[in-house]
């Protein structure tokens, strides 16, 4: 039992674990040195958690289900758990859940390959043909447009230039508002810091 201030910074990285679906025993060593060092970081964390998931532009169900592209891509088995949970708990099937799951492999494999012809800034790459299967992308279940927008925020985690120009166009040519844009990239970034510390 640990008293004054520090309990409170416990408090708060069990508070976040607990938002989450998941237990006081499933504290990382991180979250335990951050609570122990009573860092006002867990109370920012949790903040920047809860602003990003509850983004007026993005659909509880979408925000869980960019949440789950994002724990797929980390490979965090634990939190892709739960944000399936939340995603299913907003009316997610499970050929959505799949979906997702998949448009984050994809994207693991776009990001590598277009990256690599944007680094080498050459005719030859640029003009290879890519030979890569993205039929999923022609006539997505979870729609077109809500398919790019996940495909943008895995895209900006692993840094792939040429992907995030390409989907932010398409969004955009969609009707997509910035500000959706906007605060999907941010779920992405303030998720993907959380992977950092589970």
């Amino acid at each position: 039992m640990m008293f004054g201030a520090a309990a409170t910074t416990v408090n708060n990285a069990v508070a976040i674990l607990n938002d989450l679906g998941l237990t006081e025993e499933q504290l990382s060593p991180s979250l335990k040195a951050l609570a122990n060092a009573d860092t006002r970081y867990l109370r920012d964390l949790k903040i920047n958690i809860s602003n990003a998931l509850g983004a007026a532009t993005l659909q509880k169900k979408e925000a869980y289900l960019i949440a789950l592209a994002v724990m797929v891509n980390e490979k965090n088995s634990l939190l892709q758990e739960a944000f399936t949970k939340m995603a299913i708990g907003e009316g997610a099937n499970e050929k959505e859940i799949a979906e997702v799951i998949s448009c984050a492999s994809l994207m693991a494999t776009n990001n590598v390959y277009y990256r690599f012809r944007h680094f080498m800034h050459e005719d030859f790459y640029n003009n290879a043909q890519a030979g890569i299967r993205m039929s999923i992308m022609m006539n997505p279940l979870i729609g077109k447009e809500f398919f790019e927008l996940i495909s943008l925020v895995v895209s900006s985690i692993n840094g792939c230039e040429m992907c995030v120009t390409s989907h932010e166009k398409n969004l955009v040519q969609h009707g997509t508002e910035k500000q959706r844009i906007h605060d999907a990239v941010r779920l992405g970034a303030v998720l993907r810091s959380l992977t950092v510390l589970l």
